[in-house]
């Protein structure tokens, strides 16, 4: 089967496109042959060698984390699952990732793509949503009537964060460019702020929470908006400095996801009820080409939404 592959930990010219042997399922897995998968920032972080002392691995590496297909085998001890079955997951971070035509998933992390749901709009959800439901839910506790900022709110994190506040009732504050304030706003956001014309510390105050996906700079001015004694601040980027914490009276913490089949149930609920929408901002074919373009527009920070990879036309021309 077709894969894009790396060799070697460098820039994005290291991503090639190789032949690589087809997956096996094991008891408890199936076999998804792949109708769009997306980027992350893992993926070109993972490229760049930022995170080869937590995985350990030979290359080549297969990278990518969304998968949405279709199942076409299952292993021996699979029984919910079976071939045809329209599914997406966020699979368990292996060196055999979704930059391919087949992948194999644990059983226990898939979840069926609604019926509505195109395979592009569903690879925008796995990794995304559950990084946003885990910063939110299990880590920053949100609950009815708090108030929250959601940093880069039109992000592919930032833009599922936003719907999955809105549902639990919370009010919305989020930071965006000013090209993306309607778009946060028909997500649900009850305040923009134009973080290119306004320091949020000076608008913004007494939050109950902070959901930081920018780090450096804007997580440090972060602190100055929270709510003293009980505010809390979760970043998926870098760990809060333990004196600001100290100074200002709060909780914060980094927090790395953790793959979850029953979450994205609930998710997938979610999307199918019509209560929260899939953004596909950006979607390319899958090639060499797109995969290198597409991670040089993830590493700008500045995408609309998750920029998604279709294997439509390709597995069109293999046909």
């Amino acid at each position: 089967m077709k894969a894009i592959v790396i060799h070697q930990y460098g820039g994005a010219d290291q991503l090639h496109e190789a032949e690589v042997p087809m997956p096996e399922p094991e008891a408890h897995q199936v076999i998804v042959r792949l109708s769009a998968t997306s980027i992350n920032p893992i993926d070109w972080k993972l490229r760049e060698g930022y995170l080869k002392q937590a995985f350990d691995w030979t290359f080549p590496i297969i990278l990518g984390w969304d998968v949405a297909g279709v199942i076409v085998r299952t292993g021996d001890q699979v029984s919910e699952w079976k071939a045809g079955d329209r599914v997406f997951a966020r699979p368990a971070t292996t060196p055999r990732g979704s930059y391919a035509e087949y992948t194999a998933v644990d059983e226990d992390l898939l979840a069926r793509i609604p019926d509505h749901l195109s395979f592009e709009e569903a690879a925008a959800i796995p990794l995304a949503g559950l990084t946003a439901w885990q910063a939110l839910f299990d880590y920053g506790k949100l609950k009815t009537g708090e108030k929250v900022l959601i940093h880069a709110g039109a992000g592919g994190v930032g833009s599922l964060a936003i719907q999955f506040a809105k549902y639990k009732g919370a009010s919305v504050y989020t930071t965006a460019s000013a090209k993306n304030h309607d778009f946060v706003k028909k997500l649900g956001a009850d305040e923009t702020i134009d973080y290119q014309s306004q320091d949020f510390t000076r608008v913004l105050h007494d939050m109950d929470l902070v959901f930081d996906t920018v780090g450096g700079q804007v997580q440090r001015e972060s602190f100055k908006v929270l709510k003293k004694g009980s505010g809390r601040l979760i970043s998926i980027v870098n760990a809060p400095d333990p004196q600001l914490i100290s100074e200002y009276h709060v909780q914060a913490q980094s927090i790395w996801l953790k793959e979850n089949g029953r979450q994205l149930k609930e998710i997938a609920d979610l999307l199918a009820s019509g209560k929260v929408k899939a953004s596909a901002g950006t979607t390319l074919p899958f090639s060499e080409k797109s995969i290198r373009e597409a991670h040089r527009l993830s590493e700008t920070g500045h995408a609309r939404g998750k920029i998604v990879v279709s294997f439509d036309s390709f597995t069109k021309e293999a046909e």
